[in-house]
């Protein structure tokens, strides 16, 4: 049924290299490669149209937090959608957003209970943006407008929020984008020089969030957008103290605060949000992907009441909205989705084995060209080295044929799908679905192991 004979298959390969066009992609690849094409999940593992398993340790793109195969989140949407299929939320209500806002206030951390509905994590992203400018506008305050994100960081690639991702890469072929976009420090740790030296963490990473505002002018700047484990980089966690400080001088330059979890939120760190495994209160969350494992597209950003406070007399409105945000099957999907992590316990599931997924990736730190494994929950990343001792750096050159050369299709062709990433320096990111024990953490080594040996290998050669 799922398994394709050579003819469907190879029609269906030459009609996606004629037609689909697909993201983030080079299209050149599958020029002499053959396209994967996937079509059935089930658990941690997804198959392809020719027979072949791999366990998905990317789960998805660190959607599927619940796997594959989930007969009850698709059964909720067939309800839903034979129930009521569409309705927007412009003037209207419909129960399953309305009670999906509900539980999403109740599991954010403080006041954040007012939940605007989109249909991904970069629309979420531009939501919070247009929001903060329409706020202080309402303030009186028209000049504030400037946002600050860090260096490497995705947050979008929407016009608005690609100017807040500091990826100059993805950029350059869109600019001019949205002025007022400023780049700080990262939390890269193993590659800081600022406290290199110093044998503790000095928060330069925090303050110079500071030195940006003050540059700038407080009066300037509207908000600060940042990850509480940064996916940019490869999965660069924050130093003790980091969002504590990064609070203090939000709220002493009255500047607001946004955590963008689009990948972290539901889970993926062991709790609803990262906000509250950090400890830190935000002013708005903006979350998508594991909301609902994959099972349907849904966002949103969650504003903490006083950002709603402007918008709720006279004539005033928040001018933005989304045909689909909220869409009433993607909410159902969506509230069952949150059923089961409670009724399956999926987030102390994840904090009782993320150190043994952690031990697992450091076992492959006998390995010469890996050099330092980061991360937290079920979000983690190895960055590769030309040399251990010294951290060493890869040229251009080898880092093109390191990961797209080799490792990638490699890993691919070994059965495992997870992501070789040069954003920063090279990295292999690992993100499997929430629902993974010791036997698919035993499984990643085992395909990984072998791979990155003969990686050194060559790297050595």
């Amino acid at each position: 049924m799922y398994e394709y004979d050579d003819k469907r298959l190879e029609h269906l390969r030459e009609a996606a290299k004629r037609h689909l066009w697909m993201h983030f992609t080079r299209m050149s690849t599958f020029e002499e490669e053959d396209l994967p094409i996937m079509v059935r999940g089930e658990g941690a593992y997804v198959w392809d149209a020719s027979g072949k398993r791999y366990l998905d340790g990317l789960s998805g793109l660190f959607v599927s937090q619940l796997g594959h195969g989930r007969t009850e989140l698709a059964e909720a949407a067939s309800k839903q959608a034979s129930t009521l299929a569409y309705f927007p939320v412009w003037s209207y209500a419909h129960t399953p957003a309305v009670e999906l806002a509900e539980k999403l206030a109740s599991l954010a951390p403080g006041d954040l209970n007012r939940v605007f509905f989109t249909t991904g994590g970069g629309e979420a992203v531009e939501a919070a943006y247009k929001l903060a400018r329409q706020y202080f506008a309402a303030r009186g305050k028209h000049h504030k407008y400037k946002v600050i994100s860090r260096n490497i960081a995705y947050h979008g690639a929407s016009l608005g929020a690609l100017a807040i991702t500091g990826l100059p890469a993805y950029k350059e072929p869109f600019e001019p984008l949205l002025p007022g976009a400023r780049k700080v420090a990262n939390t890269n740790e193993y590659r800081c020089k600022d406290c290199a030296w110093k044998g503790s963490c000095t928060l330069r990473c925090a303050d110079d969030i500071e030195r940006v505002i003050q540059y700038e002018g407080a009066d300037t700047v509207a908000l600060v957008y940042l990850e509480p484990v940064q996916n940019g980089g490869g999965c660069f966690t924050p130093p003790p103290g980091y969002f504590e400080r990064v609070r203090e001088i939000c709220d002493e330059y009255d500047v607001l605060l946004v955590s963008d979890e689009v990948i972290t939120a539901f889970g993926r760190l062991g709790h609803y949000f990262g906000a509250e495994r950090y400890g830190y209160m935000p002013d708005m969350i903006t979350c998508a992907k594991g909301m609902t494992s994959g099972y349907a597209p849904i966002g949103a950003m969650i504003a903490s009441d006083r950002l709603m406070e402007p918008f709720l007399h006279g004539k005033n409105t928040y001018l933005h909205g989304i045909t689909y945000g909220g869409h009433p099957v993607a909410a159902a999907v969506a509230l069952a989705n949150l059923e089961v992590f409670e009724r399956e316990q999926i987030n102390d599931h994840v904090l009782a084995n993320e150190e043994l997924f952690r031990s697992k990736l450091e076992s492959l730190k006998d390995i010469p060209i890996v050099g330092e494994v980061r991360g937290a929950g079920y979000f983690y990343a190895l960055e590769l080295v030309k040399d251990q001792e010294t951290k060493g750096l890869f040229s251009d050159e080898e880092s093109e044929h390191l990961l797209r050369g080799f490792l990638s299709r490699e890993l691919l062709d070994k059965g495992l799908i997870c992501r070789s990433d040069d954003r920063g320096e090279p990295v292999v990111q690992l993100a499997p679905p929430l629902i993974c024990t010791a036997e698919q953490f035993d499984e990643i080594i085992e395909i990984l192991r072998p791979v990155l040996e003969r990686a050194a290998e060559m790297i050595v050669s």
